[in-house]
């Protein structure tokens, strides 16, 4: 049991003194003792140090018992205070006087002479009163003072009297209940819990309610039982018939956070100040108590005398923390704050009809720290949460401490969900956590010898692939030296200090302030096989809690995400940061690199997690490697590589920028390099070109050198596979310099360069001279190549193929150099004829691109078709998409117009000529020259095609160019006359709006048209009254100042036209 109240008697009567103690009254150092036959007898106590109250006493060590100071001296007795027994005392200290209950009245003395005043007449009959002093502000001047009231219980009835300061209010109010009152207590300055037989009630003295304090109503309950008043007869379901007409008397007291505790019988009901029956259970009582109260922080309840034992209560859990027995006691005397602060929970007084007993407390931190030997945690944490932080050297790191205690009492015991959740709530550091696991979780930072590792191979078929017989061997094997783990092992040494010498830390540490240690109780057998999982599952969830919230303050360069505290000033003299609970220090610390700490936490955190992972939860390892972390790079690879999960080391490599060492890895296992690697192991994922063609694809353009360097083994194995890292569709791919990608693949392979260029030019409409030049060279040099030579494309369609794909970009680009591209296309190869003139038609040479078409290629549909194209290419654009839709033999039915008709005019009239005066050694070619004329007669000038028809040409060759010819003519006239009757109309039209407006009755309109201006009216523009000034009116009848029409809208119909 808790040792936090030890009884001492410091007032005990004679054997020859047959006085009985009545009433017990404390204040300052002043004991007041009511006796059965009226008599006061006033005490003085002797303060002295008592080294049980502060926590500090050597209990070995025996007092001097020949030197023992008197306790207490008995200063004076008034034997004629009252004729009858003194039921009750109390004091108002502002008013200096003394209230005291007897032969049924409540009467006032003096509280230095203890000289009788006055006799309340009005409390005849009284049973009990109550005392309540608060600091009170008045509302109309503002200035607080002192109010005490005095309650006092007469059968039925209350009677109040009030003090301000030291004057007695002449106001003397009244309240009658249903039923007797038995016990009074001040719930606020204002309220006041009455007790009676038929329950309790909530008495406000300023709005005179009464309220009822019913108790909850329970499931499954009656209609009529539920919300019954507390304290009722019937409401504990027991029935005292035969028991000589006994009730239980009710009893209330005050506790802590404005909350009351009602008794009756072995009854207890929790209310607020308001009234309202608060969700807290019974205490659980075996005998009807025979006084209750509340000394801070501990509810009390006296038993009868017959027992003659005080518990001690936790007013938030209602468990009983100690026992005292006292013979005979029956008084519980607890010395209120609105009266004396003092005290403050230092002691009370219990009393017997002839001891009397002071309970001196015990220091908080020896009561707390003996909770915790006692393992009574929980009993510890609310304690600690119930006191005051002034009353405690540092509240938040004991509270700390008792729960890192308990989280480690649990984990000793394979609690390990419970253990975890404790380590949460404190918060631990995840160094303490850490340090409890095998090497095997934990690394060096393991508290545990090496001969933890010898039984950890127990879990074959338990967690697949990553047991913990291969985390051992991964320990041991996958480090490559004892010396490359040196730094970071005296770094982790470093950091974990405090854990493993926690006794040397503050507070700020996780042992806290108390000395004493839990008794470990951990047995020798290390933590393996099922218990091992199970605590690595736990621990998995608290690491994942920690780096979220590691993940809050860093960026995912390590970076911070908001300044740290400065180095350059002192530990003590600057605030901590937010993030502190995860670091690891000591409060002697000075200059604390709070950025370095943080990341190297984050890197325990991940690094644990991973190795957790690895033990517990394998399938998670690729996910944790693949986010943003900060493993441990040399710890993450070889235990990959111990395991054969080759997958995941490429991600973490990929994750961690080392993309070098990655692609090495891909290279040896796509081209089976790997003489250590057994290529069965090797995932099919990783086999050829593909994972580094998708490896390649992700790394940014930034990393170009990379890309190259590793991109040419994927071309030369696939080089449709290896082309999609510079063709697939990405931000990575397009951004990528394109005059560095076309250098390294021409050497690879030039048709490889030229589906490149075909990429950009046609995809991603790149419009760079040079790489339009050198696709040209690039068509060129295929089609030039001869049988045998590199390049020579052996298939005839191939070869046609790409001779249209170069005819088609000659005719679609203007960006390459158009003589460089002519004077490189041989005039004596007959494939190069039409390319040769489609140049010249970008060169703007159409006569000799003509004559190529006549006399080379011998089409005269293909030089039809060329001066089509340049032809309506010189028409506006609205009048080129309706002249596309004909047929390509057959004119548009509409006339050209006069602008056009230079132009229409000058390229068939080229290749007229062409077909009718050819240079030698051509011949005249009739049947051409014949269609092209009846088919586009009307777009060539009469007088110039018959200059170019040679006599003895017959008339009738030249019909359907003359009714060409006429029926041209006759369309342009008829439109002529079309548009003229249009007009016409139109004319008549806009004349009648004028006139008679457009016929809408809503808008006045025509000459008669006018609108109406009012007073008020304003500009809605200027927002001004028009007055006199000269107005403008839109067509939608609204008016704005002239000077204003042109800074008004004039969108729509309201800038066509107005008045």
């Amino acid at each position: 049991m808790l040792s936090a109240f030890k009884a001492k008697p410091i007032i005990e009567f004679k054997q020859r003194d047959k006085s009985k103690i009545e009433s017990v009254l404390a204040y300052g150092d002043k004991i007041l003792i009511g006796l059965q036959t009226g008599s006061l007898r006033i005490y003085r106590v002797n303060e002295h140090e008592d080294p049980d109250a502060n926590g500090e006493t050597n209990r070995d060590a025996e007092a001097d018992q020949s030197v023992k100071p008197r306790l207490v001296d008995l200063l004076r007795e008034e034997e004629k205070f009252s004729r009858k027994p003194i039921q009750q005392l109390a004091i108002i200290k502002e008013a200096g006087i003394l209230i005291s209950l007897s032969d049924a009245y409540v009467s006032i003395h003096d509280l230095q002479t203890y000289a009788f005043q006055e006799r309340l007449e009005k409390t005849k009959g009284a049973t009990s009163f109550a005392i309540t002093s608060n600091i009170v502000e008045d509302e109309s001047t503002g200035i607080k003072s002192i109010v005490s009231r005095l309650a006092v219980a007469v059968k039925r009835k209350i009677i109040f009297w009030s003090w301000q300061d030291m004057e007695l209010s002449p106001d003397v109010s009244e309240m009658t209940l249903v039923a007797a009152v038995k016990c009074l207590t001040w719930a606020t300055g204002t309220k006041l819990v009455a007790g009676m037989d038929p329950g309790f009630v909530l008495v406000d003295i300023e709005s005179s309610a009464i309220t009822d304090i019913n108790r909850p109503s329970a499931a499954g309950e009656a209609n009529g039982q539920a919300g019954a008043r507390f304290g009722a007869v019937n409401s504990s379901g027991m029935s005292y018939v035969g028991m000589g007409g006994w009730i239980p008397k009710p009893m209330a007291t005050n506790l802590s956070k404005d909350q009351l505790l009602l008794a009756k019988d072995v009854n207890t009901l929790c209310i607020s100040t308001e009234g309202k029956a608060l969700p807290k259970r019974q205490v659980p009582w075996a005998f009807v108590p025979e006084a209750i109260g509340y000394s801070y922080p501990y509810f009390l309840a006296l038993q009868q005398p017959a027992k003659g034992l005080l518990e001690i209560r936790n007013p938030e859990t209602l468990s009983l923390l100690q026992s005292i027995s006292l013979p005979n006691a029956m008084l519980l005397h607890v010395p209120q704050p609105s009266i004396s602060l003092a005290h403050a929970g230092k002691g009370f007084l219990v009393a017997s009809d002839r001891c009397v007993w002071r309970m001196g407390a015990l220091g908080y931190e020896s009561q707390v720290e003996e909770l915790v030997e006692r393992c009574r945690f929980d009993e510890a944490t609310s304690l600690l949460n119930m006191l005051e932080e002034t009353l405690l050297k540092d509240k938040p790191g004991q509270i700390k401490d008792v729960l890192i205690r308990q989280a480690q009492y649990h984990f000793d015991r394979r609690s390990y969900r419970k253990s975890l959740e404790l380590f949460t709530d404190a918060p631990a550091t995840p160094q303490r956590v850490i340090s409890l696991y095998p090497r095997s979780v934990a690394g060096d930072l393991s508290k545990h010898g090496e001969k933890d590792n010898d039984g950890e191979s127990d879990h074959d078929g338990t967690i697949g692939e990553s047991s913990l017989a291969e985390s051992k061997a991964t320990e041991q094997q996958s480090t490559p030296s004892r010396s490359m783990l040196g730094l970071f092992r005296d770094k982790t040494d470093a950091e974990s200090a405090s854990i493993r010498s926690s006794p040397k830390k503050g507070d700020n540490g996780d042992t806290g302030s108390i000395k004493g240690r839990v008794t470990e109780t951990t047995s020798d057998k290390p933590l393996e096989g099922k218990d091992l999982l199970i605590a690595v599952n736990e621990l998995c969830s608290f690491l994942v809690q920690r780096r979220t919230q590691v993940n809050d303050y860093l960026n995912r360069d390590g970076s911070p995400k908001k300044p740290f505290p400065a180095l350059d000033e002192g530990q003590l003299d600057k605030p901590l940061p937010d993030f502190q609970f995860l670091i690891d220090y000591s409060p002697d610390e000075k200059d604390i690199d709070w950025e370095e700490r943080l990341r190297d936490t984050a890197s325990l955190v991940d690094t644990t997690l991973f190795r957790a992972y690895i033990i517990a939860k394998p399938s998670l390892v690729g996910s944790l490697v693949r986010l943003d972390n900060f493993l441990d790079p040399l710890v993450v690879r070889d235990k990959l590589f111990e395991m054969g999960r080759y997958t995941e080391i490429i991600d973490f490599l990929y994750q961690k920028r080392h993309h070098k060492e990655a692609l090495e890895l891909l290279q040896k296992f796509g081209k089976n390099d790997d003489s250590d690697v057994d290529q069965k192991e090797v995932p099919s994922a990783l086999r050829g070109p593909r994972r580094t063609v998708a490896y390649l694809q992700q790394l940014p353009p930034e990393l170009v050198d990379i890309v190259l360097q590793y991109a040419e083994w994927p071309l030369r194995v696939d080089s449709t596979l290896g082309m999609e890292i510079f063709l697939a569709e990405s931000k990575n791919a397009e951004e990528l310099p394109r005059h560095r990608v076309l250098q390294f693949l021409e050497p690879i392979e030039k048709s490889l360069a030229m589906q490149y260029l075909e990429h950009i030019i046609n995809e991603l409409d790149d419009l760079t001279p040079d790489f339009h030049q050198r696709l040209i060279e690039l068509y060129l040099e295929q089609l030039k190549a001869s049988p045998g030579q590199p390049g020579y494309i052996v298939d005839s369609e191939e070869r046609t193929g790409t001779r249209q794909k170069l005819e088609n970009f000659l005719q679609g680009s203007i960006q390459y150099n158009k003589t460089r591209t002519f004077k490189e296309l041989p005039p004596d190869n007959p494939i190069f004829s039409e390319s040769r003139a489609l140049v010249l038609r970008a060169m703007g040479q159409h006569k000799q691109a003509l004559s190529i078409y006549v006399f080379d290629l011998l089409s005269s549909e293909k030089a039809e078709d060329y001066c089509n194209t340049l032809y309506l290419s010189s028409l506006p654009t609205k009048a080129s998409s309706t002249s596309t839709s004909f047929p390509r033999h057959q004119p548009p039915s509409s006339a050209p117009t006069a602008r056009n008709d230079v132009t229409a005019s000058s390229i068939y009239h080229t290749l007229l000529s062409l077909y009718l005066t050819p240079p030698p050694p051509h011949e005249p070619q009739w049947q051409p020259a014949l269609g092209l004329l009846s088919r586009h007669g009307a777009r060539l000038p009469a007088s110039s095609v018959l200059d170019l028809v040679p006599a003895s040409l017959p008339i009738k060759e030249l019909e359907k160019y003359f009714r060409g010819r006429l029926r041209s003519g006759n369309s342009v006239t008829s439109e002529m006359r079309i548009v003229k009757s249009l007009r016409a109309v139109e004319k008549v039209k806009m004349d009648a709006e004028l006139r008679v407006g457009d016929g809408h009755k809503s808008v006045g309109g025509g000459l008669n048209r006018r609108v109406v201006i009012r007073e008020d009216d304003h500009c809605r523009v200027c927002h001004k009254r028009f007055g006199r000034s000269a107005i403008r009116v839109y067509p939608t009848n609204e008016v704005v100042h002239y000077g204003c029409y042109d800074r008004g809208n004039t969108t729509g119909d309201r800038a066509k036209r107005g008045w």
